[in-house]
């Protein structure tokens, strides 16, 4: 098998360690010759250092929630608290989580939660400075971020879908280009400059076919059904009634505990016809995989 077509499977097997498949990706910048996507590689690897270089994806908006302790042993747990009773100089530092970790550390949470979020600790001189002035008669002895798991899981398949934008259309300029020497840039520079800046650091717009004659552009108006774009798109390259059927199905459960169920089953059904629908379904994965959230 390929190393395109390997990372491709990597990428819609959602049981495929996240680090397994960017460390493929990394053997693939090599033989590419590409330093922007190298070095996106590393960062998801490795962790972001510099807030400047975060991609959006991981630049969350959160809640926070604490502890309060009162007289005459009252007090409350896991109370919501109001950004309004922040000084508005620190608001935005106390709302926004910059996830700043590698890739596994981030899967690793999510194995590792309930289920339903994860906290992120507020800093013990900032929580002393406002824990007097949220409630009244109250003292805020512990305060943390909110981080909905399934808004990880989100930020996860987001890295799976640009990766698999990314190979399909670098598949579709050259086939051989995952097995071609180590810096012998089997693609163009700019090319490659050109499909990173869109499949992996912009909006994905359109996805290559896998034929290096023909190409397939997919506009996804915001306003649309994505769902019925989706079934259509499959009907297209004659998917069968099962997985339309799934898709009908996160469809009549978006916005609902089940959606991610049926977002799973779905991903699991793409990668054993990889080959077939994922040139279909990959404009459509940022959509899906925003819905999580």
């Amino acid at each position: 098998m390929s190393l395109l077509r390997d990372i491709q499977n990597s990428a819609v097997d959602a049981n495929e360690p996240i680090g397994t498949l960017l460390r493929k990706c990394k053997i693939l910048a090599a033989r590419l010759g590409n330093e922007e996507f190298e070095v996106w590689v590393e960062r998801e690897l490795n962790g972001y250092c510099d807030k400047n270089s975060f991609p959006k994806y991981r630049i969350l908006n959160v809640a926070s929630k604490g502890y309060f302790s009162g007289g005459f042993g009252s007090g409350m747990k896991n109370a919501d608290i109001p950004m309004l009773r922040i000084d508005e100089r620190f608001r935005e530092q106390l709302s926004i989580s910059y996830l700043s970790q590698p890739v596994s550390s981030i899967e690793s949470l999510i194995k590792e939660s309930d289920g339903t979020s994860v906290q992120e600790p507020w800093p013990s001189d900032v929580t002393a400075l406002f824990g007097t002035n949220i409630y009244q008669n109250m003292n805020c002895l512990q305060a943390w971020k909110v981080i909905p798991v399934n808004t990880l899981v989100g930020v996860i398949d987001m890295i799976r879908s640009r990766v698999l934008n990314f190979v399909l259309k670098i598949e579709a300029e050259d086939p051989e280009a995952g097995d071609a020497p180590l810096n012998s840039k089997p693609v163009a520079e700019e090319k490659i400059k050109q499909i990173f800046n869109t499949y992996i650091s912009g909006d994905v717009q359109n996805v290559a076919t896998g034929s290096t004659g023909v190409e397939q552009n997919a506009h996804i108006n915001k306003n649309s059904d994505v769902f019925s774009e989706l079934i259509r798109s499959l009907d297209d390259v004659g998917a069968n009634e099962q997985i339309t059927g799934v898709v009908k199905d996160m469809r009549d459960s978006k916005d609902t505990n089940s959606y991610s169920l049926h977002y799973k089953e779905f991903m699991s059904m793409l990668s054993d016809h990889m080959q077939v629908y994922g040139p279909a379904v990959a404009p459509f994965l940022p959509a899906l995989t925003a819905m999580l959230s």
